[in-house]
């Protein structure tokens, strides 16, 4: 074989730090030994993997065509060390959650993965849909699970179950009492939202249409408990998921408001990277993921 796994390690760690001093830290190496690993990969094959300005390293189109099958081959390596090891063929997952379902559901379905698999060792990121996806693009996680729609061709979006949005307020708030909102009570009442990029907004928003440049967005916070103490304190009203809040409504803390004529409705879904080699670990995730909701 006319190069090393160490060279295309450092090779995908150059491509996601840009940086070889960094690249080196990341793989316990010194500079001019990583240095090295890609010069010596370049001028072997007579190419060019990375544009140099100044002392950072931008990936090229050479480079970006040959990152997905390196990030397999290293990820196949890797289980065969596994499996050498005596570990099994899946010992370590890379899981990004958006912050609902990483709260409230990712922590659980870990625990479960944990118990079936002594050796598994899970990674798992929490973030908005946006940040998830970039992540899952950039080969830095191995699965996302996201509440937001998303297009992009070297995506692959798999619908995992279904979610429902609820209205809800403090008890103590004017509308408590209302049973259904109308339009017209909607308008007027200042709202706390999940920020922009989160795909609790992106349901929200959907479901509000034709009503969103009329609304009152008192507050964009990023984090369901935070919108949900504002909203107890009598700040707005909120929109979050069901699953947030069932713990809240059963406690009397808050209470759910009906919304005419709107659809809450919307689904949770698995993003992978279409070109990702695919363990078993990840296929093994994403069955206790369908069990847990079932």
């Amino acid at each position: 074989m006319k190069f090393s796994l160490r060279q295309l390690e450092v090779f995908t760690a150059l491509c996601h730090f840009q940086n070889m001093t960094r690249a080196a830290e990341n793989l316990s190496m010194s500079q001019s030994a990583a240095s090295s690993a890609l010069k010596e990969l370049e001028q072997h094959f007579d190419v060019q993997l990375f544009d140099r300005i100044g002392k950072r390293l931008q990936i090229n189109e050479r480079g970006r065509l040959l990152r997905p099958p390196v990030e397999a081959l290293l990820e196949q390596a890797q289980e065969v060390e596994s499996l050498l090891a005596g570990k099994g063929a899946s010992s370590f997952l890379k899981v990004g959650a958006t912050l609902t379902i990483g709260n409230y559901l990712a922590v659980g379905i870990m625990a479960k993965m944990m118990q079936q698999n002594k050796d598994a060792e899970i990674n798992l990121s929490v973030a908005n849909t946006s940040e998830i996806t970039a992540k899952v693009l950039n080969f830095e996680l191995d699965i996302g699970l996201i509440e937001g729609e998303v297009q992009h061709p070297d995506l692959e979006v798999i619908e995992w179950c279904d979610d429902q949005l609820v209205v809800f307020c403090a008890p103590d708030h004017p509308l408590a009492q209302t049973g259904t909102l109308n339009e017209k009570q909607l308008k007027q009442t200042p709202w706390i939202l999940r920020e922009e990029g989160s795909g609790t907004r992106q349901a929200f928003d959907r479901a509000m249409h034709g009503l969103l440049p009329s609304l009152i967005v008192a507050h964009e916070l990023q984090h369901t408990e935070a919108i949900k103490r504002a909203v107890e304190a009598n700040l707005g009203i909120g929109c979050l998921s069901k699953v947030t809040l069932e713990d809240a409504f059963n406690r009397g803390s808050l209470v759910p408001l009906a919304v005419k004529g709107r659809d809450f409705s919307r689904k949770f879904y698995f993003v992978l990277h279409k070109k990702k080699y695919r363990g078993t670990s990840i296929g093994q995730w994403m069955q206790l993921c369908r069990e847990n909701n079932n």
